[in-house]
């Protein structure tokens, strides 16, 4: 809190992310509250650390998503939260839990220094089956 408007991207959208988690688990919100603030807390995430990558001409935001390794079905969720139908809070769920998992990732571990975290073994393993759902609940959206 003591960067202000300075704070780091990834330290604002994991806790964000974190927040409305915990707010999940507390009972207090409807699923239509939680859809919406997952939902929001996912599109503000996309932008964002999309927006960086941007260029003077548009790139879509497909391509700077796999740029920064971004699975392509959680930009489809933040086009679907943005422009379309609102998706199942399970949906909104999964895509917090791919997305904290980026930022731990990408950023976390790299503040902490590569010998001072562990990798996990089965981390392919685990974003493929994630993705794989993910396609699956697709139909979700329809």
């Amino acid at each position: 809190s003591r960067y202000g408007p300075k704070m780091p991207l990834a330290v604002d959208c994991t806790a964000e992310l974190i927040c409305y988690k915990v707010l999940d688990s507390s009972g207090r919100l409807k699923s239509h509250e939680l859809i919406l603030s997952y939902g929001m807390a996912l599109v503000r995430f996309v932008n964002l650390i999309t927006e960086r990558k941007q260029k003077m001409v548009s790139i879509p935001l497909r391509q700077l998503a796999k740029e920064v390794e971004i699975p392509v079905w959680v930009v489809d969720l933040r086009h679907e939260l943005t422009h379309g139908k609102l998706p199942q809070l399970a949906l909104c769920r999964k895509g917090c839990d791919v997305v904290l998992d980026w930022l731990r990732k990408m950023y976390w571990n790299r503040q902490l220094g590569n010998n001072l975290c562990e990798e996990d073994e089965d981390d392919e393993e685990q974003q493929e089956e994630v993705e794989a759902s993910a396609e699956l609940d697709n139909a979700a959206w329809e």
